[in-house]
Order: structure tokens, then sequence, then C-alpha cells
């Protein structure tokens, strides 16, 4: 059974929703409308008993809810996008959760940074990775799998973790809900989603990479590392704008003016510019930022089209540069798999 019916069912069993991105409207994402990745069941946890431990430090640590609380409070904003979002647009088709472009949100977040709960722990400087794992278990299905059931869990470097990494335990001002990880989970501020754990359960300080599954093996790409190709882990987003409206198949009027829109968003970069083609990518004009950059949250952005004076097929796309001068590719990139959909997205509306 779907909770969220403003969202769109992409499996209940494990439980995957998104967002219809046409209704975008706005700048924070409402609980009720932010997508849902799972996993694994939603585990059921009671709250009292509930403890987060902290190993792999001189003396290990269990921290209850109502402790965290008691630390001291960050509130950030912070955009959340699965790697796999835009999926079903990939040709040929693949396996995997057949996102459309709503697996994607930017909320509030509140509670304590992870660097504050490692030095309150003890933790070593001698310390590599920083390993999150959830309380959501199961058995992979998809070889090459593991014989038995496994947590999911990922890991951060430790110098990331040591930024502005949350572990949070409220969204939007409310308490997190049990789909979008009660009591505790991770907020990892231009990471892709997957390294936003959820339910979590155990921190553990480690000096070796990790190797787990999550880690090694799936939500990972192919990178030329000196002149191999390498299996490395998902990380950062990557720049990215997406067309709420119009969206495909829509029809729109001819010879009158239309309010393109929709959001960009990059890694810990500021977008720095939109720009959209109603030519299928022939010429490019930009569109208008909306609003001040907020950090590691999206930008919104509009531009004004006067539609063709003739009834026809026209072909929309929209492209984001950031700060650094990372441009969206115009095809998709091979070694980046079923994950990391950046390139241009055509949006084909009917004018008449």
């Amino acid at each position: 059974m779907n909770p969220l019916p403003e969202l769109i069912s992409r499996g209940e069993e494990p439980l995957n929703l998104e967002m219809p991105f046409s209704s975008l409207r706005e700048f924070v994402t409402p609980n009720e409308k932010f997508y849902v990745r799972c996993h694994f069941p939603v585990p059921e946890i009671n709250p009292v008993v509930w403890r987060l431990r902290i190993e792999g430090v001189a003396e290990p640590l269990e921290l209850s809810l109502e402790e965290l609380e008691a630390m001291p409070r960050q509130t950030i904003q912070a955009t959340l996008e699965c790697a796999g979002n835009g999926r079903s647009h990939l040709q040929p088709k693949v396996k995997g959760v057949a996102w459309d472009i709503g697996a994607v949100g930017n909320a509030e977040w509140a509670g304590v940074l992870l660097r504050d709960v490692l030095e309150r722990a003890g933790a070593n400087g001698s310390a590599c990775e920083v390993i999150l794992e959830g309380l959501d278990h199961g058995m992979i299905k998809e070889p090459p799998r593991p014989p038995n059931e496994i947590n999911y869990a990922r890991s951060l470097p430790i110098a990331k973790a040591r930024q502005d990494v949350l572990l949070a335990y409220a969204m939007n001002g409310a308490p997190l809900a049990p789909e979008h990880g009660f009591p505790l989970r991770a907020v990892v501020p231009g990471w892709f989603g997957m390294a936003s754990v959820k339910w979590l359960q155990r921190l553990v300080v480690t000096e070796e990479p990790f190797h787990g599954y999550y880690q090694s093996i799936d939500y990972t790409y192919w990178e030329d590392r000196d002149g191999m190709p390498t299996l490395v882990p998902l990380t950062e987003m990557r720049v990215k704008a997406q067309i709420a409206r119009p969206e495909a198949g829509e029809v729109v009027p001819a010879g009158a003016a239309y309010r393109v829109h929709g959001a960009a968003w990059a890694a810990e970069d500021e977008v720095a510019r939109v720009e959209v083609s109603v030519d299928g990518g022939d010429s490019w004009a930009e569109a208008q930022l909306l609003g001040e950059p907020v950090r590691n949250a999206w930008r919104f952005w509009e531009f004004e089209w006067e539609t063709p004076a003739e009834p026809g097929a026209v072909t929309l796309l929209a492209r984001a540069t950031d700060a650094a001068g990372r441009t969206q590719p115009a095809q998709r990139v091979p070694e980046y798999g079923t994950y990391m959909i950046n390139h241009w997205l055509p949006i084909e509306v009917q004018v008449r």
C-alpha cells in the first residue's frame, strides 16, 4: 500500500516512490511529496529502546535519541537525488527501479553533526572511513549476491564525515516518518542519496576502506585510473537541470507566451547557469535563475518561451553549468552504467 498518495509508486516491496516532477512548486519539498527509496522492508523501530552505537573508537559508545537531541542542534537545507533518477529514459532498457525524473527533493533537515558525534566518541586521527549501517536488512536477489541477509551500509571518507554531514532526526520541522528513516538518518550534502543511510543503528570508525555490497558492487561505476578501468563507489551528484513544465506529451498553445520552469542542482558547487533549447539542441538561450542560492540546495529557474505560430512537435532541452564550469553532457556516459543520469533529457510537446 502506498502511504503517500501524492507520489508515484515504483514498487511496494520494497517501497519506492517518486514525486511527479511536473508538480514541482515548493522550494522546500513537503514531506508527503519527497521521494522514497528503500532496498529492504521499512524496519519497525521502538525509539525508547533504540540506540546509536559508535564502534572502532577507544571507548565504544551508545547514544539514545534523547541524548542525541540534547547535543548542539544543526539545521541545513540539502537536496537529495537518487543515483538512478531518470533511469527509465535509458535506452536500451536496463534493470533497476524505473525512475522517471522525480526521485529528487529538497528538505530542511535538523539533527546533530556527524563530526560532533565522532568527537564525543573519541575517534582517532588515523581513521580512514566511517561506516554507516542501517537497521533495514534483507537478501540480495540479483547476482552477484551474498549468501545471507545483509544490512544496508555505506561508508564515507573521514574528511567528508568531518564536514557538514548531518545525523538528522527531523525533516521540515517534523520527526522523521518511518519511510524517511525514523528515528535517525544521515544526510550527506552534495552526494547522491545512497550515501544518506536511513534507520541508522551503527557507526564504525575504520582504518581500512569498506568493501560492503552497496560500496563495492552496487552503487558503483567504471572510472579510468592509471590507464585501467576501475570500479569505484558513487559519491557526488552531477550537475543537472530538469524541466518540470511543460511535461512530456503536453499540448501547448501556438503563438503564445509559455513559462518553461524547473530546477537545477550540482554537488557542492552553486549552479551558475541554466540554458534552454526549444529546437532539439540546435540553439540555446539562457534561463533566469530564481531567488538567491542556498548552499547544498537546488536552484529554481524559468524561461519565457514564445511558442511557434505553426502547430507541430517541439523538443525542449535544459542544461546546467556549475560554478566550477562543469556542464551537462549531451550524451550518456556509458561508464556510468544505470546511475548518474545527467545527460540532456528531451521533453517533446505538441504545439496546437
